[in-house]
């Protein structure tokens, strides 16, 4: 299999992984505080990834440190507004990353990627009003927070993680996660049930340690821009998921935003990725200097 397709790959499974979490997650703080589910999910992870890990270097404990935060602050964001609104909606929303990325990776973009954006803002709104109009609540803006906040992350780490071994730094980064959430989650752990200590399991070894490590390593072998499509899909896989196994149900306006916004993310990539190429593919001026 061709290195570029075996990236992609790696990207659809992170995708499929992560648009599996938001119902995961939602059922898993239907019985157990939220700071104490993200501690446990960093905890597991932290304690696998050490298991593989030997070295760290300094450069990676700064970098891994750094986008721990970021990464802790995705998910506190994700986790508390998958409480407030359904999976399927909170995987739509924070699909807003996909038109987000390209901006805060600071890659200039043709003016149609903004009617792109545009189109995206639309579709949330009547996200946010699937029953009809009201102010948003809280769920929908926790997941809008997040998506800001993830594709800042998703930039960074494509400008920083350059040369850096994936698995020492997606290990400083649940370790970071797991100081974090400590203090205020371990005296609820002794009630946690069965039921949830599996979905806490799953949410930690394959939506934290494969999908950070996978996210991280597959980056390093594309632009930030292009793992953002593929990872794209997962509000896809979230609301199969969420309707499929989670009983969950759309409005016809919810359905309408869904559609609208699907569509806004699919067509400002194109933007963005057919103008990368252009980009690339056009002879160097005489006068540009080369660096």
């Amino acid at each position: 299999m061709p290195a570029s397709r075996r990236t992609d790959l790696v990207l659809l499974l992170v995708a499929i992984v992560w648009g599996s979490s938001y119902l995961a997650a939602k059922t898993a703080t239907s019985s157990t505080p939220v700071l104490t589910v993200l501690f446990v999910r960093y905890a597991i992870s932290a304690g696998a990834l050490l298991l593989f890990v030997r070295h760290i270097s300094r450069k990676e404990l700064r970098t891994g440190g750094l986008l721990g935060l970021t990464q802790a602050a995705v998910l506190i964001l994700e986790t508390y507004g998958v409480t407030h609104t359904s999976a399927a909606n909170a995987g739509l929303i924070i699909s807003l990353t996909l038109v987000l990325t390209p901006l805060l990776d600071r890659r200039r973009v043709p003016p149609r990627f903004y009617l792109a954006a545009a189109l995206c803002v639309g579709a949330v709104g009547l996200l946010m009003s699937g029953h009809g109009l009201h102010v948003p609540g809280i769920g929908d803006l926790l997941m809008l927070a997040a998506a800001v906040v993830r594709a800042g992350h998703v930039a960074l780490v494509g400008r920083l993680a350059t040369g850096l071994r994936p698995l020492q730094l997606t290990t400083v980064q649940t370790l970071v996660g797991t100081a974090l959430f400590a203090a205020p989650a371990v005296h609820h752990l002794p009630a946690i049930t069965t039921t949830a200590w599996l979905q806490l399991a799953y949410l930690a070894l394959f939506c934290s340690v494969f999908a950070f490590l996978a996210q991280t390593w597959a980056i390093q072998r594309t632009s930030a821009s292009r793992a953002s499509l593929l990872l794209g899909t997962e509000p896809i896989w979230a609301v199969a998921i969420g309707i499929g196994l989670g009983s969950e149900r759309l409005t016809v306006p919810a359905i309408i935003g869904a559609v609208l916004l699907l569509t806004g993310t699919t067509w400002g990539q194109s933007i963005e990725r057919n103008h990368r190429i252009r980009a690339s593919a056009a002879p160097t001026s005489p006068n540009q200097v080369q660096v």
